[in-house]
């Protein structure tokens, strides 16, 4: 059997849950995948963020070249053992992290030359740059470099970054070579335009990949235009191959992108929400520094098994957050971190039995009811 494969295990109409097998471990799909800019996730350990049941993280390769560099991990080990994470690890290609300094950048056909926001130091990212850094970090899952315009942007300016795109990507797959045990993905662009779409993923088809992304989504399109492009840019990449959704999203982002067919998400989310006091719960979203939950012994979510829900009351957790204590973030995001992959359980649970629909109407009616009755 291949080092890596992908295992479609049932459909129940467009969603589809299965398994990548990577020498790492399996990655059940749908994935989401706890996104570990800077070699963590911020205030989690790595045992705990395997505890939610999480099988892949993110790791930025723009953040990690800057600081500690790229080359320095490499020595002193590679990624997974300098932030004691064995398991898989999925790597960004840099392209939309440079693609956001648009006042400290200069684009041209051979890549990105941009100024770091650490310390002005000047670099250069290719799709050469990029695949040697990301082979220096010892990615499981490496992504094509590619240009992300942000929207709304006009078809000619899409269409152009497109186009750049698949050129990168065409030089993305030589410069990746063949690296048994490891993955790489291309990234389909074109916007909300389903004529580019289509063209990308033919281009992205005849080059050959392990994976499918769809890039240039949660670029500020709402989520009404982000799922009309997903009723039809997953069904233009092949069927018997994971296909990732970069970026995304809120929870009912998250279940309208597998009911589309996507089978991998990933999004800062659940650890940005819980630093700032949000918790994400079946109801929906908690505000926990609102006064409400001052005199409140209940849990943020009495059917929750996570530490937040099982040892601690929204009292606590309100207290805790208004004094600033660090514990605060740490119990949220451990919080939301859980939910999501609870989330992702369960609808791997309702694609295999076929009652995903049954599913998804409950999942909305119950963030409908909104929060608990304050005491």
């Amino acid at each position: 059997m291949a080092l890596t494969s992908f295992e479609l295990k049932a459909r129940d109409g467009r969603a589809r849950t299965g398994v990548i097998k990577t020498p790492r471990g399996d990655i059940r799909t749908p994935a989401f995948m706890p996104v570990g800019t800077a070699a963590t996730v911020k205030g989690m350990m790595p045992e705990s963020v395997r505890d939610t049941g999480a099988d892949i993280l993110l790791g930025n390769t723009y953040h990690l070249m800057l600081r500690p560099g790229a080359e320095r991990i490499a020595k002193l080990g590679g990624l997974h053992k300098f932030m004691n994470w064995e398991r898989p690890i999925l790597t960004d290609s840099g392209g939309f992290q440079v693609m956001s300094l648009s006042d400290l950048r200069k684009l041209t056909e051979e890549g990105v030359t941009f100024k770091s926001h650490f310390d002005g130091s000047k670099h250069m990212l290719s799709p050469e740059r990029s695949m040697e850094i990301q082979k220096l970090l010892g990615s499981d899952i490496v992504m094509c470099f590619d240009e992300c315009p942000a929207l709304p942007a006009s078809k000619d300016r899409i269409n152009e970054s497109m186009q750049l795109s698949m050129r990168w990507a065409q030089r993305s797959r030589d410069a990746f070579g063949d690296r048994p045990g490891h993955m790489l993905f291309g990234i389909q662009q074109g916007g909300l335009e389903q004529d580019l779409r289509e063209e990308s993923a033919q281009a992205l088809r005849s080059i050959g990949f392990d994976g499918y992304a769809i890039g240039g989504l949660a670029v500020g399109e709402g989520q009404e235009a982000m799922f009309g492009c997903l009723d039809f840019a997953p069904g233009m990449l092949p069927e018997d191959q994971p296909r990732y959704l970069m970026g995304v999203g809120k929870p009912d982002d998250i279940v309208g992108a597998v009911k589309r067919g996507v089978d991998m998400m990933d999004c800062v989310l659940p650890s940005r929400s819980g630093r700032t006091g949000q918790a994400w719960t079946p109801r929906g979203q908690v505000n926990i520094k609102n006064a409400r939950h001052a005199d409140d012994p209940r849990p943020l979510d009495e059917n929750c098994s996570c530490p937040a829900c099982r040892n601690y009351s929204r009292a606590y957790l309100h207290h805790v957050f208004r004094s600033n204590e660090m514990i605060s973030g740490m119990l949220l995001t451990w919080h939301n971190l859980h939910y999501y992959q609870q989330l992702m359980q369960e609808m791997r649970d309702a694609i295999s039995e076929g009652r995903f629909d049954a599913w998804e109407a409950a999942f909305h009616a119950k963030r409908a009811e909104g929060d608990i009755e304050p005491i």
